[in-house]
């Protein structure tokens, strides 16, 4: 399993970034072909207390890198990541991670 993960900076206008975030992005972005599931989660505060460095995080799954990078080559793909630039582009930072199983419990 391999996930795009996008952490996104604090907007100026929280508002009107949620907005768009949600309304307009995230319909974009859930259409890419490859996709099986989007998780987003707003950062309300940090361990150490206070806003912390992000506001909120987009974990999109994909079964492998070579379904993940022809999801995002695909039409929409390429519009979700348009569409990125165009509000968000100063904001986000994208990275790729591999689920990890560990042998330990957590208890």
């Amino acid at each position: 399993m391999v996930k795009l993960i996008a952490l996104y900076k604090h907007p100026e206008n929280k508002g009107q970034f949620d907005e768009h975030y949600f309304n307009v992005h995230g319909p974009i972005t859930a259409k890419i072909p490859g996709l099986q599931e989007m998780t987003v989660t707003k950062i309300v505060g940090s361990p150490m207390g206070g806003e912390g460095k992000y506001y909120l995080m987009c974990e999109m799954v994909y079964e492998s890198h070579e379904t993940m990078q022809a999801g995002i080559r695909s039409l929409e793909g390429k519009a979700s990541g348009k569409d990125l630039m165009s509000f968000a582009g100063d904001l986000v930072t994208l990275m790729i991670g591999e689920e990890v199983h560990a042998d330990a419990t957590v208890r």
